[in-house]
Parts: C-alpha cells; sequence; structure tokens
C-alpha cells in the first residue's frame, strides 16, 4: 500500500517523540468510528469509517484509522 510521505513522517515523528508507542497494542479490535481523533494522524474517524482501537501500556487506549494503523505498525517495526 502506498501512503502519503507527510503522514509516514508524522507517524514517525510521533513514534520519535513517544506519542506512538513503539511497542505493540493489546487486545486489538476494529469497529466503526466514533466521531474520535486517530492518534496518528489526528483527523476524526467517522462513523463511515473503520477504526482499529488497542491497549498499549498503563492501559492507554489508542484509536487509528484503518490505513494509519498499518502504516504505524510498518514504521514501528522499521525502527
Amino acid at each position: 500500500m502506498v501512503y502519503p510521505k507527510s503522514l509516514r513522517l508524522l507517524i514517525r515523528g510521533r513514534l520519535e517523540s513517544g506519542v506512538l508507542p513503539r511497542s505493540g497494542l493489546q487486545r486489538v479490535s476494529g469497529a466503526p468510528g466514533n466521531g474520535e481523533s486517530c492518534v496518528a494522524c489526528s483527523e476524526i474517524i467517522a462513523k463511515s469509517q473503520f477504526a482499529m482501537e488497542g491497549t498499549g501500556e498503563h492501559r492507554t487506549m489508542f484509536q487509528f484509522h484503518v490505513g494509519c494503523f498499518s502504516l504505524w505498525d510498518v514504521e514501528r517495526n522499521a525502527s
């Protein structure tokens, strides 16, 4: 899958700053969006979109667009 370079750079920056975890998430699930912001791109995940949600360390919840989740997974494993 091809991702915009700007999104790839944004996710890399958020990985470096610690906003996004480098380790995997526990209990990952998917469901329709509920209007929350994507932790990777900060855009709203609309109800018409599918969202990925997972629990990180200290029970921190992360919600992603499906594409952002996929790119986060690629980038965290590449570094």
